[in-house]
């Protein structure tokens, strides 16, 4: 191999985008930021959408940044990014309008789907628990509005695949983020074509499935020649985030992992779905992992409610830092009120502080009146409810974990690292920060040829990051705490 090798991450969130320069010489990866830029969904007529002409016109500023760093050839780039989303393509392969946002998603579209396909048969089928804003929940709200752009399509392309295909022209649907639709049967190894018919939706949309650490093109000739750089590589990888965050976890033995966010993804590794209904009344759901097998999770209601919280905090004139907002909660009295963050209005944008003051009054508990005690309601109530994630996980397991292995974002947040460790009494390991982006960027040295596989793959993340371990100090306070949690939950939804 010729050191080093340069490789591109598109690295794509619900709230922001990177492109990160990945140098990597065989046993170590050294990472670069090279662009960031803010993404947030638009609200037209009440209907979200997301930008996708500006992904991609952000994303190629990258490109431009690595020709201005004078490093040469660029080996490859890829695309990751959050699930369940999408753009349409026409039989020309033009974009038909904006993709929308799962932000709009409600029960209602579930429900017209079950009466179709129950919950029941479609879990058998996928492993995928029930979410409103999956895949198949959004097209067959399209398809009963009678949308013309559904009928015209020729081709789905969820997001990374999406702005992939800007760059390279190439039309595939990644494994992993493929599995994120609940429209993947994990048996057959294919597209559900049972629920697909069943549901009236058109096959012709569903292009091949290729698999993470395979080259899938190349950059075009016309953006390689508009930039000023070589035709590199188009590598297929963990297209859904958080399985590139997870193949970037350094963790050995027995552990969970959560990868933490806008959401907070937490699960194991396993070979083969669980599709038991123990899994599928508990919640969890069996996404793809970039090695080809399975993570049992549960998809909990992340950092998102701060977000929507610092943002109507700023509305109201009041732009607080997150170190601000972080040292606002450590001085507000602790365990004082406490919350599910899965309930039903947090998923939806907009109010989010009052919607956490009506959980309180409804649970009978203490109404948070400052920003200090809402965030310190908020980041206590993630922990509690991973102490509830990490308790259904040994349930489904039957076994035992040893320890957490948090990677994202999420984990510059001490104050919450800590929480955890306290709620769920077990070390609490941190990093790498930028989990998502070094799992694609290993993933392209895997499709190059450079690493054999996740072994591989895991064992230069340990050689090139620095990880943190949080020691837990469980007292009965935390014990107490989950206990009205568990009862709040019961009470509100009563």
């Amino acid at each position: 191999m010729k050191h080093p090798l340069h490789m591109l991450a598109f690295d794509l969130g619900a709230s922001n985008g990177r492109g990160i320069l990945g140098s990597f010489d065989g046993e170590k990866i050294t990472m670069q930021e090279l662009h960031r830029f803010e993404n947030d969904y638009i609200d037209l007529s009440g209907v979200l959408y997301w930008d996708s002409l500006n992904l991609f016109h952000q994303t190629k500023q990258a490109l431009y940044a690595f020709k201005r760093a004078g490093l040469g050839d660029l080996s490859s780039f890829s695309v990751d990014t959050w699930g369940v989303d999408y753009g349409l393509l026409d039989k020309n392969g033009h974009l038909l309008g904006s993709s929308r946002s799962y932000r709009m998603s409600c029960d209602a579209d579930m429900e017209r789907v079950w009466q179709k396909v129950p919950f029941e048969t479609q879990f058998r089928r996928t492993g995928i628990a029930a979410q409103n804003y999956n895949t198949v929940y959004q097209l067959c709200r399209r398809q009963a509005e009678g949308d013309v752009a559904l009928e015209q399509a020729e081709t789905m392309l969820l997001t990374p695949d999406l702005i992939g295909y800007f760059f390279s022209g190439e039309k595939a649907s990644e494994y992993t983020i493929t599995t994120t639709t609940m429209l993947y049967d994990p048996v057959a190894g294919d597209w559900d074509w049972a629920s697909i018919d069943e549901l009236g939706l058109p096959r012709r949309i569903f292009t091949k499935i290729d698999r993470p650490g395979t080259v899938r093109g190349h950059l075009l000739r016309s953006i390689a020649a508009e930039v000023g750089i070589n035709q590199a590589a188009h590598c297929a990888v963990g297209g859904h985030d958080t399985a590139s965050a997870v193949a970037a976890i350094p963790g050995q033995g027995n552990f969970a992992f959560c990868s933490s966010g806008t959401w907070s993804l937490f699960g194991v590794e396993t070979d083969r779905p669980i599709l038991s209904d123990a899994v599928r009344d508990a919640g969890f759901t069996n996404e793809g992992t970039v090695q080809g097998g399975f993570r049992p999770l549960k998809n909990i209601m992340g950092l998102w409610l701060i977000q929507e919280c610092r943002r109507d905090w700023a509305k109201a004139g009041s732009k607080y830092s997150w170190d601000e907002i972080v040292e606002m909660a450590k001085a507000a009295e602790p365990l004082r009120s406490v919350i599910d963050p899965n309930y039903g209005p947090f998923f939806s944008a907009g109010n989010m502080e009052e919607k956490i003051r009506d959980y309180c009054r409804k649970s009978g508990q203490p109404i948070p009146e400052t920003p200090g005690q809402v965030a310190r309601c908020i980041y206590e109530s993630l922990a509690l409810k991973y102490r509830w994630a990490l308790e259904r996980l040994e349930e489904i397991k039957g076994a035992k974990l040893e320890a957490l292995n948090i990677v994202g974002g999420g984990i510059q947040n001490k104050l919450l690292n800590q929480m955890v460790a306290d709620a769920i009494n077990l070390p609490v390991v941190t990093g790498p920060i930028e989990g998502a982006a070094i799992g694609n960027l290993l993933m392209q040295a895997v499709a190059l040829g450079e690493l054999k596989g996740l072994d591989e793959v895991r064992q230069v993340v340990r050689n090139s990051e620095t990880v943190v371990t949080y020691e837990p100090h469980h007292t009965q306070a935390w014990a107490d705490a989950y206990g009205r949690l568990l009862e709040s939950a019961e009470k509100v939804q009563a």
